[in-house]
């Protein structure tokens, strides 16, 4: 097995790159400010690169410490949720991770039916753009949003999603909005990580070309839907990811599903050894009915 820092330095590490500060990460740990520091120092040197810029303003995270930092961080999770449950003889965890967008506005709507269904089962969701390392143990299931092949992973879509120009009721109302060209006189909302962008849409349905620059970009699709909602454009994202909002009537489909770009770029993911785990096949038929029901 490759060499492995002691952990305390790696604890050490974190420590000081969350709290932004090596007094305050010493006492969280219990040590002193320079036990903290030899401990960085020894990371440092046994890395062979700064993790951290020094200062008379404090310290900073460097361009490497950044790098290093996500998968420490989750990697000091996993033990230590490991650890608890072992401690605790619980085998009805289940750790599901997810793109934030699907978490928030799909499956957040639908976990009171998940608890009904699967009443044993204690669920630890978490949700960010990085996708789930599995070799480092951070989920037994990782719902991600994009375009397959993951390596040698078990891969299920989810559902087939209708991309339409969204917007609220009352914007509609007041630009008057008839027909697709009326769009290019109108703020659109870009939504930078979509897999179907404002250009394939105008490609499908129009005879005219996209905007090249937008008023307001987001990173996130729940972003671009509470512009939206604010009255700031149109968002082009799934009427699947808004279906709440369409339903509570604080957005509305500008054009009719016909006029849908139809994607399918939702996936539950996760590796043939967690197939025959009891939490995961209890979890995986409950996200697959909750998806039926959309058809």
């Amino acid at each position: 097995m490759p060499s492995i820092p002691p952990i305390a330095n790696l604890l050490a590490f974190e420590a000081v790159s969350r709290r932004r500060s090596f007094a305050l990460a010493a006492t969280e740990l219990h040590l002193t400010a320079s036990a903290i520091s030899h401990q960085i120092a020894r990371l440092e040197a046994d890395l062979g690169v700064r993790l951290f810029e020094r200062s008379a303003h404090g310290v900073r995270i460097s361009a490497a410490g950044e790098q290093y930092l996500p998968r420490i961080a989750a990697a000091l999770s996993a033990i230590s949720l490991a650890t608890d449950d072992l401690r605790q003889g619980d085998s009805t965890s289940l750790y599901v991770h997810s793109a934030p967008s699907i978490a928030s506005l799909w499956l957040m709507p639908r976990l009171r039916r998940f608890s009904q269904a699967c009443p044993g089962i204690s669920l630890n969701l978490s949700a960010a753009h990085t996708q789930s390392d599995f070799d480092l143990g951070q989920a037994d299931v990782d719902i991600r949003y994009g375009v397959p092949p993951w390596g040698d992973l078990i891969v299920e879509p989810l559902f087939e999603e209708r991309i339409v120009p969204l917007a609220n009721p009352s914007f509609i109302e007041r630009h008057g909005i008839r027909q697709v060209e009326q769009l290019l006189k109108l703020p659109l909302i870009q939504s930078n990580v979509s897999l179907v962008q404002w250009s394939d849409w105008f490609s499908m349905f129009s005879n005219k070309r996209a905007p090249d620059r937008f008023r307001v970009r987001f990173d996130r699709a729940q972003m671009a839907l509470d512009a939206a909602m604010q009255g700031l454009g149109v968002a082009l994202e799934s009427t699947t990811i808004a279906s709440q909002h369409i339903t509570d009537g604080k957005l509305r489909p500008i054009c009719s599903l016909d006029e849908a770009v139809r994607s399918k770029a939702h996936f539950v993911v996760y590796p043939a050894r967690h197939a025959k785990r009891t939490n995961v096949e209890a979890f995986l038929g409950w996200i697959h009915s909750e998806a039926a029901r959309m058809v």
